[in-house]
């Protein structure tokens, strides 16, 4: 066996088996690898699907630093991008010898702005004394940092409300104008990237670039050779956000709060423009209340339906961010700060008549955010995959798209059509080598009612309890729904359990007191059912409420699903079924996370059982022992609670 090869490297007389601790040798691990080393040579496309436990994270790393190829990695959540920038490829750059340039690289959210931190120090009478303090501490840290990663400054809460008036966006940045361009750390991390070997990004920066590819300063990313998509299964979700166009009231409040600073600092003297900016903070704020007090996600076509005369009040919004813009057009002359306010609000202004004057097309669904003091109104197109087919299809580079669900029963197609790829892309799919079998049960109760039945969420808490005290604690209880989560949670603060409810602080500290603590039950919605990993016996079962299916009345879900009906197609089991089907093994998959982890899944909705359907979610779970007798469920997870191995 060559010694170069990916084989060998990964293999028992590797370098990996000999200066790695703990390292294990996988046959699914080096076969991976070695399509990935072959994707990379062909520039070919590769879904390679790779169940928990393979190793998926070395097996793209290896011939990716060995190939010497520009290279971007990008991956599902910031937490990982850390992780690979700061321990996996450090590790096996060490481990193979190897000499090459890394950067890391976020969106510029995260980064300092030397520019706007002066517009708050100069206008910093408008803060309240906790803002003024973490504005000191941000002005003492910002000459010892060299990446002006705003992550580093422990001492400012990650919520704080100083860190959007000291970071940049791309509607404030002024870019090559600003007087601090030279010693901007959004510029200086870019250009680390472009002069690097390899860019570790995450899913949202990456299509946020390149939807702002054709806007100059916008784009960060640096052409490569080879992208590595790693959660793959996110895409299409995050992808959707950026591929439309939005138009919010935050930045219009934004541009008023920018343009007060930016006046006191270069003094237009322009009499009208504080005093217009004040009107149109107004305005926004009237139409924010025209649209109700609930906080929702609705149609634009229902919004309208509900309040027959909003295109007008948009169109006097859009009037005043004229009105505004021809005064920011005056004052522009003072100074840089002036003239990106004039530029942004007429952008603002183009954008909010556009909305006002025009209605759905068939390609996009306009819809509305409303939130509790903001609205954003968005357009997204219904066939994300049309869209990002140009980006998968524009030049020649190996890509490689990984994650432990990507296939629905081992179809990969739905995944293809969803984010526009030929089908000429190679499929691959490496198992986990967990024994499934011999380490969980798969515990579907009897006679519990139908999800949409009323009766559901009591006898769903009088199924759930008896597993909870048979495993004593040691269990994730994953919802669909905040609501019956607080449902749940309410009843289940009576017994004797160290109680854990999403929200109540923040995630890692949740997780860290689940380890930690006896009897723990953690309850969680979606942000749960990925991306959490506790191996050992501190998890002993997984609890999901019902099939995650997504609301059919979100109002881009709703549009999509008429959209594939007008075609001909069916909605429920071409689109709603794998999409739940992909969420459903991604919360299933939180229990097993090491060869010697034991545990039961439960899944409380009878529609696994009474529906074709069904199969199909069944099909795509890992091969467990199934059972309907709680009697054997709760004896055990009883003895796994004890400190014993059950048969």
């Amino acid at each position: 066996m060559e010694s170069d090869s990916v084989a060998y490297i990964l293999g028992e007389d590797g370098p990996f088996s000999k200066r790695v601790d703990n390292y294990t040798t996988r046959a699914a691990q080096v076969e991976m690898a070695a399509a990935i080393e072959e994707t990379i040579a062909q520039k070919q496309t590769l879904l390679a699907e790779s169940g928990t436990g393979t190793g998926k994270t070395f097996a793209y790393l290896v011939p990716a630093l060995l190939s010497g190829k520009k290279t971007l990695v990008s991956t599902g959540t910031k937490h990982l991008q850390e992780q690979l920038y700061h321990r996996d490829i450090p590790k096996v750059l060490e481990t193979l010898g190897l000499n090459a340039k890394v950067s890391l690289l976020k969106g510029r959210s995260n980064y300092l702005c030397l520019h706007r931190m002066s517009l708050a120090r100069g206008s910093s009478r408008r803060l309240d004394s906790v803002q003024l303090a973490e504005l000191e501490a941000v002005n003492n840290w910002a000459p010892k940092s060299s990446r002006g990663d705003i992550g580093d400054l422990t001492e400012v809460p990650e919520d704080s409300r100083i860190w959007p008036q000291v970071t940049s966006t791309i509607d404030n940045c002024i870019g090559q104008d600003c007087s601090f361009f030279e010693d901007c750390f959004v510029n200086k991390a870019r250009k680390a990237a472009m002069a690097s070997d390899v860019v570790v990004v995450n899913h949202h920066l990456f299509f946020a670039d390149k939807a702002l590819k054709n806007d100059g300063f916008g784009a960060l990313l640096p052409d490569v050779d080879t992208v590595i998509f790693d959660e793959a299964h996110q895409i299409p979700d995050i992808a959707s956000n950026f591929l439309g166009t939005s138009f919010s009231s935050w930045q219009v409040m934004e541009l008023c709060n920018d343009t007060r600073a930016a006046e006191l600092k270069e003094k237009s003297l322009i009499s009208k423009l504080v005093l217009t900016a004040d009107e149109l903070d107004k305005v926004t704020a009237d139409y924010r209340l025209s649209l109700g007090l609930n906080e929702r996600r609705v149609s634009w076509v229902d919004l309208l339906d509900e309040i027959p005369n909003l295109p007008k009040k948009l169109t006097m919004l859009a009037n005043k961010l004229t009105e505004f813009s021809d005064v920011l057009e005056q004052a522009s002359v003072a100074g840089e700060g002036l003239t990106r306010c004039y530029e942004r609000a007429l952008e603002l202004s183009q954008a909010c008549q556009r909305l006002a004057d025009e209605t759905d097309d068939g390609d996009v669904v306009r819809w509305v955010e409303v939130a509790r003091r903001t609205f954003r109104v968005h357009e997204t197109p219904l066939n994300i995959g049309g869209e990002l087919s140009h980006y998968f299809g524009n030049k020649l580079q190996a890509r490689i798209f990984t994650s432990a669900t990507l296939s629905i029963d081992g179809d990969f197609s739905h995944f293809q059509q969803l984010i526009g790829l030929q089908d000429d892309a190679v499929q691959r799919t490496w198992e986990s080598p967990f024994d499934y079998f011999n380490q969980a049960v798969l515990y579907v109760p009897e006679g519990m009612p139908q999800p949409k039945e009323d009766s559901f969420t009591d006898a769903l808490f009088e199924e759930v309890l008896p597993i909870l005290q048979a495993s004593n604690g040691g269990v994730f209880v994953l919802f669909t729904s905040f609501r019956i989560l607080q449902g749940f949670a309410e009843k289940l603060a009576e017994f004797d359990f160290n109680v854990l409810t999403q929200g109540d602080t923040s995630k890692r500290e949740l997780l860290a007191d689940f380890v930690a603590k006896p009897r723990s039950v953690l309850l969680g919605t979606m942000s749960f059912w990925e991306g959490v990993d506790v191996p050992g016996d501190a998890l002993r079962c997984v609890i999901i409420d019902k099939l995650p299916f997504e609301s059919p009345f979100d109002p881009v879900i709703k549009a999509r699903l008429n959209a594939m009906q007008a075609e001909g197609n069916n909605p429920f089991m071409n689109y709603q079924v794998p999409r739940a089907v992909i969420t459903l093994r991604q919360g299933a998959g939180r229990l097993i996370r090491s060869v010697t982890d034991k545990g039961v899944l439960m899944i409380c909705d009878p529609r696994l059982r009474t529906t074709r359907y069904g199969r199909t979610f069944l099909n795509s779970l890992p091969r467990m022992r199934r059972t309907h007798d709680r009697t054997k469920v709760t004896q055990f997870l009883a003895r796994l609670a004890q400190g014993e191995s059950p048969q």
